[in-house]
């Protein structure tokens, strides 16, 4: 089977089934497992995403009042490669390329291939859509057997939290402007015993403000913008850290502000929201823990 995969949670989905040699073509975003990144690449983004989040922002919402899309797919490159199965999503406009667009580009280039649109928006809907894949890929046991596993290691995270109560918490998808995460996000806060002040379980991130933010006044501030590493994020936070409240904040004062990697954790509905959960233990908990997942998820911010 030949496989294109157009969101990175897709690939990463792939590969942890076993079937990474299945992938023939990638999106410009999939860069984990690293042995991926050679794939041919078949998206490309239509603005600049080298920029402030503020304009980024602006860029987008531009785009979408204009009904364009955000991601471009390179046809000639898909053309090429004649998949079998084609992964992407359905969830949200800004995410990746859609579903839409994918059968347009199809049509066009005159490829029957199958199509699979992924739209989670809890927790329960990623192990679903990792089935879904394993069953399309002709491999179903293996999908079931992945995601027991998952929900196993989950399980065994819950009963190792002994924190006597649970601290409030604002997690953070977007700095300027204000969003704060939502979908699985909250269901994770709550397997890591923390209590999410604003995230609503299966429901998109919301738009905010930071008066709301001010107002609640958390005990702590996780930073995991869409799209973001750690570096990143710390470049932007300078647009936080200036209003005249920033200091005044629970948060702030007792220096539990955390920047995470949002990019390749909290935002990527795959197998690796795993290591998002155990991220969110060491943060809540305030004690690092030896979970042995690769790369540096998340930092204290010292401002």
């Amino acid at each position: 089977m030949r496989i294109v995969s157009l969101i990175p949670s897709g690939t990463e989905i792939v590969c942890a089934l076993g079937y990474q040699e299945c992938l023939v073509g990638i999106s410009h975003e999939c860069d984990f497992p690293l042995e991926i990144q050679d794939l041919p690449v078949c998206t490309k983004p239509r603005l600049n995403f080298n920029v402030s989040s503020l304009e980024i922002d602006k860029s987008v919402k531009s785009l979408l009042q204009n009904s364009l899309s955000i991601y471009a797919i390179n046809e000639n490159v898909l053309k090429d490669l004649k998949p079998d199965l084609i992964i992407t999503q359905s969830q949200c406009d800004v995410c990746a390329v859609s579903l839409k667009d994918v059968k347009l580009a199809l049509k066009k280039i005159g490829l029957d291939s199958k199509i699979i649109s992924l739209q989670p928006q809890k927790l329960c809907d990623i192990w679903e859509d990792i089935k879904l894949i394993a069953k399309s890929i002709g491999i179903a046991e293996k999908g079931l057997e992945l995601t027991s596993q998952i929900m196993d290691d989950i399980e065994n995270l819950k009963s190792s939290q002994n924190l006597k109560s649970s601290p409030t918490i604002a997690c953070v998808e977007w700095i300027n402007p204000l969003m704060f995460a939502g979908n699985w996000v909250p269901e994770m806060v709550e397997i890591a015993s923390g209590k999410d002040l604003f995230g609503r379980v299966g429901m998109h991130s919301d738009w905010s403000t930071y008066d709301i933010l001010f107002e609640n006044d958390p005990e702590k501030i996780i930073l995991m913008p869409c799209g973001y590493n750690i570096r990143k994020t710390i470049e932007e936070i300078g647009a936080i850290i200036d209003m005249p409240n920033w200091k005044n904040l629970k948060a702030v004062k007792n220096k539990n502000v955390f920047i995470t990697d949002g990019n390749q954790y909290f935002n990527r509905p795959g197998p690796r929201i795993l290591d998002s959960i155990k991220i969110l233990i060491e943060i809540i908990s305030n004690q690092k823990r030896d979970f042995g997942f690769k790369g540096k998820g998340w930092e204290k911010f010292s401002n």
